[in-house]
């Protein structure tokens, strides 16, 4: 039976973002689409669960201009369904919002950056060498969970990605966001109070090259490997990230 990877979305995109990349759970369907996954997306945003973690093989939390330290009745909910998924092991991949989601659900801490918001293209230091990945955030994980081990950091962000043993796998940055997405994400954006020069850099970052499609890899072959699955993986550039 085909792998199915429920999909939690935590925002929805809006204006002319939605009518041409259709909302979050889009951009994951596209980085994942070749691995033979199916799928399924809750509107968590909307209070829209699933009734159990057994509705889906495993769980991808996304990205949101929400935070989690948020009062909305409906982050309190997704934390719990998380521990709900890690105690009946069924494997969760989160992305920025869903890596911090991820963390405070299990014991640790979000906070606003000290440096304030991060965005563009991104270096990572992993322990099979650096990786490069588009990045939104304003808030990071101020601590770490008990059970949380570090696999790639940055400068500016020393818990980046994270790993929980064989239950979850989490990034602070955005391997779904592609270079033309997060061009149009600038433009959008450009008047919501995020400095212009900020925004110039991240918009010439997009000259370097990017690894989206080696963390894509990586999270396909998680949520195989998680099930005991046997990987039989298209993409040649295969890359995972080590304990430094």
């Amino acid at each position: 039976m085909t792998f199915k990877i429920g999909i939690l979305q935590a925002d929805h995109l809006t204006g002319s973002l939605a009518e041409k990349y259709t909302d979050y759970a889009h951009l994951f369907r596209q980085i994942l689409a070749g691995y033979g996954f199916r799928f399924q997306t809750w509107p968590v945003v909307d209070s829209e669960f699933p009734d159990s973690p057994a509705d889906s093989d495993g769980w991808l939390v996304t990205g949101s201009r929400f935070s989690v330290c948020d009062s909305h009745s409906w982050i309190r909910q997704l934390e719990d369904f998380v521990r709900r998924c890690i105690n009946d092991k069924s494997p969760v991949v989160g992305i920025c919002f869903g890596h911090q989601i991820l963390a405070t659900a299990l014991g640790g801490r979000v906070a606003p950056a000290a440096g304030g918001w991060c965005v563009g293209r991104q270096c990572y230091e992993t322990g099979d060498g650096p990786i490069f990945l588009n990045a939104w955030h304003q808030d990071q994980i101020s601590q770490l969970p008990p059970d949380a081990e570090v696999t790639g950091r940055s400068e500016s962000c020393p818990y980046a990605m994270l790993s929980y043993g064989d239950s979850a796998l989490s990034f602070q940055a955005h391997p779904e966001f592609s270079d033309a997405f997060l061009g149009d994400l600038i433009r959008e954006r450009k008047n919501g109070g995020i400095d212009h020069a900020l925004l110039s850099a991240a918009r010439a970052s997009l000259d370097q090259k990017s690894s989206s499609r080696a963390v894509a890899t990586q999270i396909a072959t998680f949520f195989q490997t998680a099930q005991r699955v046997s990987p039989s993986l298209s993409s040649p550039q295969a890359s995972s990230s080590s304990t430094f």
